[in-house]
């Protein structure tokens, strides 16, 4: 087994923190970036030196993926699941509801646990009733995303776990290195009003958010734009609701395409049967409401289309995930972002600064929100971007006035780079006046007056 040279880093910084005391260690890689491969590694060194490894999931599909690429790199290993006896075999790939159901039972032990899309764990979940049972075990979690919806982190000074955090490449690092390919962002000219939907548990309310999206023109403009920027390439779209996916699959076949809707109550196999058609290019659209936004591995997927708004960063990176990964003839990835995702969480490939504390609380439309948004829409082609003076799709060069020009020059000169840096990546802050923030609250669909409260919480009398 080969690692890549981050991976070879990775894997020797979590070595370093657990000979150092931690017990319990979160592993963060970009979606693409090969974190099956590095806990299978782990896994074998593991077995070598004579210790039991469990590695928990929590959905069929990852648990057959992940036996699938043990099984591919000669580990040999059991699976603990509905349908498949236990075999006392030293690595155990095992489900989550299975194994908590099991585990009293059983004298098998690890020595060794990986949690993976360890940002679902909490204490208080399955999850955290099998590593408290554990307990004496060293614990994994790997994730692109370490964090969670409700806010609270993944550390154990919260409702977590992890007394650390090894952070490998960014996204931006590993489409720069080849292993992944760039992003094309593109959004409608105007965003979605969603002030009035009601949310729970961090992100809008399912019920509320489905019959809101589920509507002639917004499915419309999804076959609309496929046609135009990627027309049968293959793609999932990302829905409110399993109707809404529904309807979504029939308005592109009425178009021509052939297109499913995937869904939690369908039978094992044809959903095995759906995503494997999608990965040899017999299906263009596959639509899904929850089902393939994490975990899916599907590299011949080149266009991800977003019709479910989230108030979940995590969500929105493991969507636009799924499209990043290298595929032979695979150039680029087409993101069709009509629910205005990218305005809430950022570009995928932008840098975060990951933390296993809790995450401070803003209220929606809050000032402080909004200038965590540095993201520029072009007026010609409707691309997303980071904010450019000219759109990098289309070459649109942006009108400015000499009054912006001569501040930003101003900026740059009594400011030193770090501070700089912030500020070129929060277009809040880079609005001098009224009518630049009335455009951003036109753009991004805000309740109207945001752009006064803005203007005259800076200390201006709004016009």
């Amino acid at each position: 087994m080969e690692l890549r040279h981050y991976q070879q880093t990775a894997v020797t910084n979590l070595r370093q923190r657990f000979q150092s005391g931690d017990n319990a260690v979160l592993f963060v890689l970009p979606t693409g970036g090969g974190k099956t491969f590095v806990f299978c590694y782990i896994s074998l060194n593991a077995v070598q030196r004579g210790n039991n490894v469990l590695i928990l999931v929590h959905r069929r599909e990852l648990l057959l993926q992940a036996s699938a690429s043990l099984s591919a790199l000669g580990i040999d290993h059991g699976c603990i699941a509905p349908g498949m006896p236990f075999n006392n075999k030293k690595v155990q790939v095992a489900s989550t509801q299975t194994l908590v159901n099991r585990m009293h039972r059983m004298s098998w032990r690890p020595q060794l646990v990986i949690i993976d899309e360890a940002h679902h764990l909490t204490m208080k979940s399955t999850w955290g009733k099998i590593v408290d049972f554990y307990s004496d075990a060293k614990k994994l979690g790997v994730t692109a995303t370490p964090c969670r919806l409700d806010g609270q982190g993944l550390g154990e000074h919260n409702d977590g776990i992890f007394q650390s955090m090894v952070v490998g490449p960014t996204i931006r690092e590993l489409i720069d290195e080849g292993h992944l390919v760039q992003p094309k962002v593109y959004a409608p000219p105007t965003q979605l009003d969603l002030s009035h939907l009601k949310t729970a548990m961090g992100d809008f309310k399912k019920g509320d958010l489905g019959n809101f999206m589920d509507k002639p023109s917004i499915t419309g403009n999804a076959v609309q734009h496929y046609k135009q920027l990627c027309d049968r390439e293959p793609a999932i779209a990302f829905c409110a609701s399993v109707k809404h996916a529904e309807h979504v699959a029939e308005e592109f076949r009425q178009a021509g395409y052939v297109s499913h809707s995937l869904d939690g109550s369908m039978d094992g196999k044809i959903r095995k049967q759906l995503i494997h058609d999608l990965g040899i290019g017999k299906i263009h659209v596959l639509t899904s409401c929850d089902i393939i936004s994490e975990g899916t591995d599907i590299p011949i997927v080149s266009a991800a289309i977003l019709l479910r708004p989230t108030m979940s960063e995590s969500l929105y990176l493991q969507q636009v995930g799924r499209v990043l990964r290298l595929y032979e003839g695979k150039e680029r990835a087409i993101i069709l972002d009509h629910v205005g995702n990218c305005m809430r969480h950022d570009m995928p490939d932008a840098e975060r600064d990951w933390s296993l504390d809790a995450k401070k609380k803003t209220r929606r439309g809050s000032k402080d929100q909004e200038q965590a948004q540095p993201v520029r829409q072009c007026e010609q082609c409707y691309s997303v971007h980071k904010p450019a003076p000219r759109c990098p799709q289309c070459g649109f060069l942006y009108p400015v006035t000499e009054r912006q020009i001569q501040e930003v020059e101003g900026t740059l000169q009594e400011v030193d780079p770090a501070v700089v840096k912030k500020q070129r990546k929060q277009e809040q802050k880079m609005a001098k006046s009224l009518e630049e923030l009335k455009a951003i609250e036109k753009a991004r669909g805000y309740k109207s007056g945001w752009a006064r409260h803005v203007w005259k919480s800076r200390g201006n009398r709004a016009a």
